[in-house]
């Protein structure tokens, strides 16, 4: 399994920022007020992931007074992470396509200045997801992947 590219989740959140643009600025006027703390939960889950990651690679370096990983469980673990950061990364660009709309009409409108706000705290706690997330995928890396060494290759090759 290959790494996930920040790259292609850019990717992601740029053609989700753009559909989305297009469907608010079809629909805005029929959306009820955004709640200025709905993309926290976002922000949450790429802390815990995050703080996860550190435990698990403790684990997984075998530092002394940890129980070893099951590879299932280190398994899963990358699986979450990619499913997270490429769930963060439609997040952010969701919201980025909110903000798109929105901001240019923040003087004019009530509304749309409160929704800046709850789309600005949306970007950060998306991003902080697929942050963490990235991290957790890279804690979950055998300490002798090829990856790890600084000029890309291994030791044996």
């Amino acid at each position: 399994m290959t790494p996930t590219r920040p790259r292609d989740l850019f990717a992601v959140a740029l053609v989700t920022a753009v559909v989305v643009g297009i469907l608010v600025r079809l629909s805005y006027g029929s959306l009820p007020q955004l709640p200025l703390f709905a993309g926290a939960s976002l922000g949450v889950l790429g802390i815990a992931e995050a703080v996860g990651g550190n435990m698990l690679r403790a684990r997984i370096r075998r530092d002394p007074g940890t129980r070893p990983v099951q590879p299932l469980v280190a398994a899963r673990a990358v699986l979450l992470a990619k499913a997270s950061s490429l769930a963060g990364a439609i997040m952010t660009g969701a919201w980025g396509g909110l903000l798109a709309h929105v901001v240019p009409l923040a003087g004019d409108v009530t509304a749309a200045g409160s929704d800046s706000l709850a789309g600005i705290v949306g970007v950060v706690c998306s991003l902080g997801l697929v942050g963490g997330a990235l991290w957790l995928e890279h804690c979950c890396r055998t300490p002798d992947d090829p990856g790890d060494e600084p000029n890309g290759h291994s030791p044996t090759g």
